[in-house]
Formats: C-alpha cells, structure tokens, sequence
C-alpha cells in the first residue's frame, strides 16, 4: 500500500526538479492559460506521497491515508500557486526608471565613466553613471536619463 504513495511522490519529485530547473513545464505548452501552475502540482505531488507515506506507515486505514493525503495535497497546491504567482508579479522583470533619483559620486565622474550610489526605493547596489561635465567624488548627483544599467547624472 506504501507503493503508489513513493510513485506519486517520485513523479512530483521530478516535476520539480524540471521545474526548479528549466522553469515551469506548463507554461511552454500554454495549458490553461498560466491557471495551472507545473511547480505548485510539483509541490501537490510531492505532499501527497509524503503524507500518504507517512500515515500509511503510522498504521492509519488505507482510506484515511487517502483522503488526508488528498486534503494535504490541494492545500499544498493553493498555496505553492498563490505563492508563484506573488512571486512573479513582484519579480524584477522591468526595471523602475531612475530619472529623478539623487545620489552621490562614489567615483570621479565625467564622460567615460564613474559610480554612483543612488537613495531612492529598491537601489542598494553601485551604478555605472556618465556626465556631460566633471563630477567630483563625494558631489551630490541627480539622475536626467536612464539606459539600461547606466544612468547619466548631473551635479545637484
């Protein structure tokens, strides 16, 4: 009776691990619209052996080991699935413009090249940054254009 739950488990084991590593499976085949989540049925699977192992080895009842597995499963599945889906409306996928943001030169600045270090939201890595005109190390700087990792700057 232990043997179907080791199958389950196996499966969404390895669901996972695809998913973990090439993304999730479903949403290459467009199932459902991105409704059916392959790293939240993953997680489903894996709880679902797990539980149905476990019980099924404390002595429960063939059909109780079913049924909390099951229960244990969906739950499993709700939430792994709300969780993705916070996950990637958070991610970082479109960078927030820094026009606007201030800051200060980490670095000498001018045409080639420097470093700034910007106070606004979310900044708290160096960016690469340009200036039409020297800046001084230690100057206060203002963001006028953003393009890609680069900001240009200019002194406040």
């Amino acid at each position: 009776m232990l043997l179907p739950f080791l199958i389950v488990g196996g499966v969404g084991l390895v669901l996972l691990l695809i998913s973990l590593i090439l993304g999730d499976i479903f949403d290459h085949f467009e199932i459902g619209d991105g409704a059916i989540s392959g790293t939240a049925l993953a997680v489903g699977l894996v709880v679902f052996g797990a539980s149905g192992a476990l019980t099924t080895s404390a002595g429960l009842d063939v059909v109780w080991a079913y049924a909390l597995s099951i229960v244990l499963a969906v739950v499993a599945y709700v939430l792994s699935a709300l969780l993705v889906r916070n996950l990637s409306r958070s991610s970082d996928g479109v960078p927030q413009s820094a026009v606007g943001l201030t800051g200060v030169a980490r670095s000498d600045i001018s045409t080639s090249g420097g470093e700034v270090s910007l106070d606004g939201p979310g900044e708290v890595e160096r960016r690469i940054a340009y200036s039409d005109a020297f800046i001084a190390e230690g100057s206060r700087v203002r963001v006028v254009e953003h393009a890609g990792t680069r900001v240009k700057v200019t002194a406040d």
